[in-house]
């Protein structure tokens, strides 16, 4: 990759426990070296299971679990858990479970400036991120505040034995999503490279050994790993049409978050390509592969992840308003973008065409 000399590069403080049983063992140090007396813990229903565990190793310093996390952060349910952490006098959150849980402790903090712990169970890399997001009458609004970066993350590997293999595959391409837009985004950095290109690798070499044995505890070690680099890229960088488009179909049609990235990526991948030389070269050392963007639609298919975005629900008569909405959005892409050029990418993600 050809050395950039020019760049500028902001390090975000981040306390960061990674090892087995942490979630565990190393929550209850993480609120202590905080200050922290009383935490609300907040999960989906999904997860439950594991937040009332890390609940219950707080002890008195948990003030409550709030269990209504859901996809996509809905303003209702963030209202309600801003309630529910006043209410209980909470003076920091922490976040156990996927996306949805990060992203509904985010809500929590952009709202009351409480300090959030993230717990993370699959591999979306919001807990490496100052990006919140709130759907509020069919669109998601997203945006970036020091407030909602969570002060500490605790990386268990343990917490994601769990995580079904479809779950597995389409939230660790989700991860690669973020890599990708970062090698290309208009504030990357020599650091930003080493750390997209090195998660990529990590997470695309670790997601074929959890298909075959999803309790490979070093492979799951391995993609968490990866989707703490990838998650890490996202957050230092500008978002582009493969994020803006996906935040789209979410918020707007009600897509799966995970499931939209892996369908999605492979196509804005080769939209960009021509505008983005330095970023598919350093994608091919990750894939091994002179082609990135064959290569992410030919993995999402050998795992047997979802490849078109009419096997998630998405209408065909959906995809001019998808292409007027995010033509319409002003942002930073290494290609410019029309409708017209939108449309062109939902078409191919919509019929799963090879790129």
């Amino acid at each position: 990759m050809t050395f950039m000399g020019d760049f500028t590069y902001e390090s975000r403080p981040v306390r960061v426990v990674f090892r087995p049983g942490a979630a565990v063992t190393a929550t209850p140090a993480e609120v202590e070296h905080l200050g922290l007396r009383r935490v609300l813990v907040v999960c989906g229903s999904r997860g439950e299971a594991v937040a009332r565990a890390v609940a219950d190793a707080l002890g008195d310093s948990c003030a409550g679990l709030h269990a209504e996390a859901r996809m996509h952060v809905p303003v209702e349910d963030a209202d309600r858990a801003v309630t529910v952490a006043q209410e209980a006098g909470a003076d920091g959150v922490v976040a156990v479970g996927g996306g949805s849980s990060i992203g509904l402790g985010k809500a929590i903090a952009l709202r009351t400036g409480l300090p959030l712990i993230a717990v993370p169970s699959t591999y979306s890399g919001s807990e490496m991120t100052p990006v919140w997001g709130l759907t509020e009458g069919g669109a998601k609004r997203t945006g970036r505040d020091p407030k909602v970066q969570p002060r500490a993350v605790v990386y268990d590997p343990e917490l994601t034995l769990s995580l079904p293999v479809p779950l597995t595959v389409t939230s660790g391409i989700n991860a690669l999503a973020h890599a990708v837009e970062a090698l290309y985004a208009p504030d990357t950095s020599p650091l930003i490279a080493l750390m997209a290109e090195d998660g990529v690798r990590a997470t695309a070499e670790a997601l074929p050994l959890l298909a075959v044995d999803p309790e490979d505890l070093e492979a799951r070690s391995r993609a968490l790993y990866g989707a703490w680099l990838c998650g890490a890229c996202l957050g230092a960088t500008t978002m582009g049409l493969h994020h803006k488009l996906c935040h789209a179909l979410g918020g707007t049609f009600g897509l799966p978050h995970a499931e939209t990235h892996t369908v999605v990526l492979p196509h804005v991948l080769a939209y960009n390509a021509p505008a983005a030389p330095d970023a598919l070269t350093a994608l091919g050392r990750a894939l091994d592969t002179d082609d990135p963007p064959r290569a992410l639609w030919d993995l999402a298919g050998r795992l047997g992840a979802p490849r078109s975005l009419a096997e998630l629900g998405l209408r065909e008569t959906d995809l001019a308003e998808a292409a007027v909405q995010v033509a319409g959005q002003p942002y930073a892409n290494p290609r410019p973008v029309n409708a017209e050029g939108v449309r062109e990418v939902l078409q191919a993600a919509y019929e799963g065409r090879r790129p």
